[in-house]
């Protein structure tokens, strides 16, 4: 069930978040952020359309406001993600390890629980 949780609807994911910025962002956020965390193109999207998407979105959005260009915007929101660690509390609420990028985490996170999505039918029974 952690795994419906996690996933967004597209209009709270990256793309709903991005809005018009969402067609030239999306290739070159899946590119950067796999470049970064060494995941596959797979987790990128599962990460992208999750709710941790959105954040990454914000964090995009927030930088093209500083006046940043796109590529740019989103190369430094990558950093940054790169740079923080998840701490014990997350460690403890999604079960990430903690000490990891925190990019490469949640990208991990929103691949398992795409994953684990695909384990269960409907009503939530294993298949």
């Amino acid at each position: 069930m952690r795994a419906d949780a996690s996933r967004a609807p597209e209009s709270l994911g990256f793309i709903g978040t991005m809005k018009e910025h969402a067609p030239a962002a999306w290739p070159l956020s899946m590119t950067a952020i796999a470049y970064a965390t060494g995941q596959p193109l797979e987790a990128m999207r599962a990460f992208l359309d999750s709710a941790s998407g959105r954040h990454f979105a914000d964090d995009v959005l927030n930088r093209l406001r500083l006046g940043l260009p796109l590529a740019d915007a989103i190369r430094a929101a990558v950093h940054a993600w790169m740079t923080w660690r998840i701490d014990a509390r997350t460690e403890r609420r999604r079960g990430i390890p903690r000490g990891l990028p925190y990019l490469t985490g949640f990208v991990i996170d929103a691949e398992i629980g795409e994953e684990a999505a695909g384990w269960c039918d409907t009503d939530h029974t294993l298949l």
